[in-house]
């Protein structure tokens, strides 16, 4: 198969490789391609890229270090005689932004891309541009479980490789609700060889294995693995073993690793999903069942060597999704959108594989340019300056702003691991404080040195408000305003609602800046949690608004203005302030319309309507609120001009006078129509139903009973007389007997009054 794939590479210059688990496609494809020139072969984690290379190594019998060698975040070893280089995948991107056409490689190799981490994403959109650019250059996309057909289309229906494997026979079981140390105990009866147990997190694999330690004694070894570790940890964690073990692990041991001698996997079914929320700017590490492809990579991991068998501690029945979502789909694309300005592109127009979200990429924009990296839609000096560091933009924003101090360096390895809350004392300014100048642990005193270098050596220490100062630069949309002094609860400038949790110590300060935030779980009301903050001094903070708010004293109705100058959704002062008679009467009408109009108002927008008068309800407002003081003494009425009035008058008149001589108020309605409720005798000798304004619209007659209880609604007067009026007749003349019942109507005398004269003389 290795000819095969490397003739489709030389024909159509890219291939897509779908191998089963222990093909060996990523020891074997990349050295062949190393044979036109060096390649580049990308893996999604650190410690595959270290495994990888050394396994290649001995395989072709290469010198580590020279034939092959890796390059991860923060390590390397490779030379310029370096053939083949295994990288992890934000490798590539860094090696794009120096040399966007990657003139030093023939091929670049994107192994395991099914996991569709985001550097993934992000490096295949940019090498396509290179390898449409370079006559040259190859690239091979590889991975166990893939859409491989949707891949091959990206790359100009490229051929697909389907590499048959040599699979042993895995029995699956399944075991829902089974404890993971239950579960291991089982495997370890069943099988001879090593138990790999895959736990959702960090602080689940050391729980996990604390438990499986007490369960088996000293009987089986029991290992740790996770990306928390040092190298050397994860490196020990896969070293071949004469005794048994128990490897527990997260879904880092999903692919491209092998660990040596797996007979049997336990599988919680469980991983750590990031998302982030653009609209609050808060990241949440989520617990969700993992998809099918990942199951199906997990269980192969037991089948390498031999039979194997795989305990899922799930329902059987469970529905798994097919593929694992993409993380350009859920997660912060600040560091994306950097890089690709970086690189010299436009997010929005570059060819992604899978296109992310507009909003998504118009909020890490935005992040970019609160922190200094964009202006307009260009990199700053300090933009590039950030696209160098190869750390998220915040944390890059904190190291140039405190020039790399050792304490800067510090709080941002801590804010960089998930796992780790840093302890704290009763009350503190700042909740890395005790990080900073107390214990921490190796991997994050070895992370905080590599993220000093590049920067001079510090000539000073970082004092605790400069440090606090240089956390603000990286994370000024994190700051919250407490709700009264004292109180847990807080604002967020995005105008979210948070509290401080009580583990952390920040317990003063009007101010403070949400350092990490545990967003709510999905479906809860309540608010999500601050677990690491600093105390943000007031005078740090430049107003990004100046906006003047209304507010009208009930029940004076005395229109008062305040001039506010806002952080975000925060607001740092506020003032009175007064307006001349002209601003003051602009105010006065823009807060008459946006409360609802009292009755008499209300009732004149209704008849404007009725009468087709197109007129300009502020300009009424404004020429009724001059010379006005209150909201209450305003009328709209006194807004309109001699002509309108007169025309109101014509077209809806404010009253109607009855046969009876009284006039009576109509009543206008939004439908409309025009009503008017009446006593029935005040309209003896009116024969037809009577019209109102240009429209010639009837009247909606609201007839009533001497006890002002209507008795029929009808817009056909006629009617009522002809048919109806007999019955109220019969009905209502014994009950009322002053009032007049005349039999003919249209005859009898209209009146408002008791009398029994009802004929006209």
């Amino acid at each position: 198969m290795i000819p095969a794939i490397l003739d489709g590479v030389r024909s159509h210059r890219a291939a897509v490789v779908v191998a089963a688990p222990g093909a060996g496609k990523t020891t074997r494809v990349p050295p062949a391609l190393s044979a036109a020139g060096p390649v580049l072969l990308l893996q999604p984690r650190r410690i595959a890229a270290r495994t990888i290379a050394r396994r290649i190594a001995d395989e072709q019998r290469w010198t580590l270090g020279q034939e092959v060698g890796w390059h991860v975040r923060f390590e390397r070893h490779f030379s310029a005689r370096t053939r083949l280089l295994v990288a992890t995948e934000g490798i590539l991107t860094a090696r794009l932004q120096q040399d966007p056409l990657l003139s030093d490689f023939r091929t670049v190799v994107l192994d395991e891309f099914h996991e569709r981490s985001i550097h993934a994403d992000l490096g295949i959109a940019l090498v396509k541009q290179a390898w449409i650019a370079r006559e040259d250059l190859t690239l091979v996309v590889m991975s166990a479980t893939l859409d491989a057909q949707r891949v091959a289309t990206y790359l100009d229906d490229c051929p697909v490789f389907d590499v048959p494997g040599t699979p042993h026979r895995v029995e699956i079981a399944y075991r829902p609700g089974l404890p993971p140390s239950d579960a291991c105990r089982e495997a370890l009866t069943r099988t001879t060889g090593q138990i790999l147990l895959f736990m959702p997190g960090a602080p689940e694999v050391r729980r996990t294995a604390d438990a499986i330690r007490r369960s088996v004694a000293n009987t089986v070894e029991v290992v740790e693995l996770h990306g928390s570790l040092a190298a050397e940890e994860q490196d020990g964690a896969i070293m071949a073993s004469h005794g048994r073990r128990i490897i527990v692990a997260t879904n880092i041991a999903e692919t491209s690793l092998t660990v040596p001698g797996v007979s049997a996997v336990v599988d919680s079914g469980q991983h750590k999903v990031a998302r982030y929320d653009a609209a609050r700017a808060v990241d949440s590490l989520e617990l969700e069942r993992i998809s099918r492809d990942a199951a199906d990579q997990r269980a192969g991991r037991a089948g390498r060597l031999g039979p194997g068998i795989v305990l899922r501690l799930w329902d059987e029945a469970a529905r798994l999704r097919p593929h694992r979502e993409p993380d350009v789909h859920r997660m912060d694309l600040s560091g994306p959108v950097l890089a690709v300005r970086a690189w010299g592109g436009d997010p929005g127009m570059l060819d992604w594989f899978d296109r992310p979200l507009p909003d998504a990429l118009a909020a890490a924009t935005e992040l970019l340019r609160a922190i200094g990296a964009i202006e307009g839609d260009q990199l700053t000096g300090m933009g590039h300056a950030m696209a160098r560091l190869s750390v998220h933009p915040r944390l890059a924003r904190i190291l140039i702003e405190a020039d790399g101090a050792h304490e800067a360096a510090l709080a941002c390895a801590m804010l960089s691991d998930r796992q780790l809350l840093p302890q704290h004392p009763a009350t503190t300014t700042c909740d890395l404080l005790t990080g900073v100048e107390g214990e921490l642990p190796p991997h994050i005193l070895r992370n905080a040195r590599e993220l000093q270098r590049g920067f001079r050596p510090a000539s000073r220490r970082l004092d605790e408000s400069s440090l606090r100062r240089a956390l603000l630069s990286g994370y000024p949309d994190r700051v919250a305003q407490r709700r009264s002094p004292g109180d847990p609860r807080v604002l967020l400038a995005s105008g979210h609602g948070a509290v401080i949790g009580a583990e952390s110590g920040v317990r003063d300060g009007e101010f403070v800046l949400a350092l990490e935030v545990q967003a709510a779980r999905r479906g809860d009301t309540s608010e999500a949690r601050i677990r690491i903050a600093s105390i943000v001094d007031k005078s740090w903070l430049t107003p990004t608004a100046v906006q003047s708010v209304q507010h009208v004293d009930e029940p004076t109705g005395m229109l008062r203005i305040v001039q506010q100058e806002m952080y975000g959704g925060l607001i740092l002062k506020a003032r009175a302030v007064k307006t001349d008679a002209s601003r003051e009467a602009a105010h006065l009408a823009d807060a008459f319309l946006a409360r609802p109009f009292p009755d008499d108002d209300a009732a004149l927008v209704l008849r404007l309507r009725f009468a087709g008068l197109d007129v300009d309800a502020r300009a009424i407002a404004l020429h009724a609120a001059s010379g006005r003081r209150t909201l209450n003494d305003m009328r709209l009425e006194d807004g309109l001009d001699w002509r309108t009035r007169q025309r109101l008058d014509e077209c809806a008149p404010v009253m109607f006078t009855a046969p009876s001589g009284r006039s009576h108020r109509l009543e206008y309605r939004p439908d409309g129509s025009v009503a008017l409720s009446i006593k029935l005798q005040e309209l003896f000798g009116l024969a037809t139903t009577p019209f109102i304004g240009a429209r010639r619209e009837p009247l909606l007659l609201l007839l009533l009973a001497p006890n002002g209880r209507p008795v029929q609604t009808t817009r056909d007067l006629k009617s009522f007389w002809d048919t109806t009026y007999p019955q109220v007749r019969r009905e209502l003349r014994g009950r009322y007997p002053k009032h007049p019942w005349p039999e003919n109507p249209w005859d009898a005398i209209p009146t408002a009054r008791m009398t029994k004269r009802t004929r006209r003389s």
